[in-house]
């Protein structure tokens, strides 16, 4: 299986805690990621893009969980 796919079937198995401190350190993460590529190039910058789509699925989970709950 893809490193996605396995993502997303360990989301559903996360309680709201859990998602909510992912995402908080997830974004810290990212906002860490954007300076240090400000001030100089990342070898891979395209790990920011997919953090930001991790979050985002994150994000997602979350209000799905919200929603039924």
């Amino acid at each position: 299986m893809s490193k996605k796919i396995d993502f997303v079937t360990s989301l559903k198995d996360m309680s709201l805690t859990d998602l909510r401190a992912r995402i908080q350190e997830d974004e810290l993460r990212l906002k860490k990621l954007e300076f240090a590529h400000a001030i100089t190039p990342l070898e891979n910058p395209m790990s920011i893009r997919s953090l930001r789509r991790d979050i985002s699925r994150l994000k997602t989970e979350l209000t799905k969980k919200l929603a039924t709950a």
